[in-house]
């Protein structure tokens, strides 16, 4: 499932569950944040208590279950609906319904979940799920589009696929895996955008440097840092490219609307930075890049006994130098410094000598930080000597706290 909580235990999120078969994922949702220690009160509507129950709902996630029979129980002194949203720090719909849609769309409140919804002023984030013929309909779309306007409002998905109707095309409930991330950026940034009309340009993942067709030189960087960086920054508002060398299937199956890149070598990954460094206000260079290749690849698989005692290298562009080169006075380029040992003499060298804005120093020789770990922890240096601590922390957790940093360093600079 998605990384560990950016959130401690006191975290409050109302989850809504409407009309739709969708709802068994929404009780992964709310099993995942109940064990990761976050306060969850669910919301059944009539139409989603048809599809789970409400005692199913409420043993994930270890409370009580309301709905609209507990809506209107004269035991409760105030009205529920006002001591929930004034409690939630997040509310989530999942399943969203083309009718919750509609109520939402023209401020109707006629169930304990939709009058939360009025009742309450944190944001909201809507995953929607229905056949694709309802969701194609002009009125859903056009409801869509009016709720979004609300900037209270954010949504995750839905994607294509095959719905439970049988039918092929748009209207899935986006997974787990997509939703949990964008629940915990939420409550880290309090549903603000403050990336909106920035273009993020990423790169993460290794690169492959190939003897024969078999056998390369590489690293064991899986690309979890870069995505987890495309992800805030999508979530904060941005417009998003991530240059990804080879990752795991499931990785990249959590990149969703961003526009994704994959490459294999470091001169591959050196032509896709180069051709959308134009259109970028941020470029973070995350990828582990191979350092040198092969003078002389093989086309054809080598034998063992083909393989030569002494391999002749040559190194490979220096991309975040190149960058650092060809960029604009207005666009701000970060690094990555993988270190073993202390890591700070090379990063705080190599900041200043390819002239970064700011540079992150992770430990790779630590457990639980860098290749491959869902967790990570850093020191970020900015060129002007400021230095911010990022303890170990989830790796989507770390992405916030340097967006958060680099945020707070240039609208100081402006000021």
């Amino acid at each position: 499932m998605a990384e560990a909580t950016l959130a401690s235990s006191s975290r409050r999120v109302v989850v809504g569950l409407s009309g739709g078969i969708a709802a068994y994922k929404t009780c992964s949702v709310i099993s995942e944040l109940a064990k990761a220690g976050l306060v969850v009160r669910p919301i059944l509507t009539a139409q989603g208590q048809a599809f789970i129950p409400a005692l199913t709902v409420a043993t994930l996630a270890r409370h009580t279950a309301y709905t609209d029979q507990t809506f209107w129980d004269p035991a409760y002194g105030r009205p529920l609906h006002i001591e929930l949203g004034e409690w939630a720090e997040l509310l989530v719909i999942a399943p969203l319904s083309a009718n919750t849609l509609g109520k939402l769309a023209h401020g109707l409140a006629d169930n304990l979940l939709t009058n939360t919804v009025l009742a309450s002023t944190c944001p909201v984030l809507l995953a929607p799920a229905m056949n694709t013929d309802m969701w194609q309909q002009r009125a859903v779309q056009r409801n869509w589009q009016m709720v979004l306007q609300d900037p209270r409002f954010h949504s995750v998905g839905p994607g294509s696929g095959v719905l439970a109707c049988d039918r092929v095309g748009t209207g899935r409930m986006a997974e787990p895996d997509d939703i949990l991330p964008y629940i915990y950026s939420l409550l880290h940034t309090g549903g603000q955008r403050d990336l909106a009309g920035r273009h993020v340009l990423i790169s993460t993942g290794s690169t492959r440097e190939y003897l024969d067709p078999v056998r390369f030189i590489g690293n064991p960087a899986s690309g979890k840092m870069g995505v987890a960086l495309a992800q805030a920054a999508l979530h904060r508002g941005a417009k998003v490219t991530l240059v990804h060398g080879p990752m795991e299937p499931a990785l990249q199956a959590r990149l969703g609307d961003m526009q994704a890149i994959p490459v294999t070598t470091a001169a591959e990954m050196h032509r896709a930075m180069i051709t959308h460094l134009p259109q970028a206000d941020w470029v973070i260079m995350a990828a582990a890049v191979a350092d040198v290749r092969p003078t002389q690849p093989s086309p054809t698989k080598l034998a063992k006994a083909e393989l030569p005692q002494a391999l002749p290298l040559e190194p490979v562009p220096d991309i975040v130098a190149d960058l650092a080169q060809r960029r604009q006075p207005d666009q701000t380029l970060i690094g990555f410094a993988a270190q073993t040992g202390d890591i700070l003499p090379p990063a705080l060298e190599k900041l200043h000598r390819k002239g970064l804005d700011a540079i992150v120093a992770n430990p790779v020789d630590v457990e639980g930080s860098g290749f491959g770990a869902d967790t990570n922890q850093a020191i970020l240096l900015h060129r002007d000597g400021q230095k911010v601590l990022i303890p170990p922390c989830s790796k989507l957790d770390m992405a916030h706290r340097i967006f958060d940093s680099l945020h707070s360093a240039l609208t100081n600079a402006k000021m």
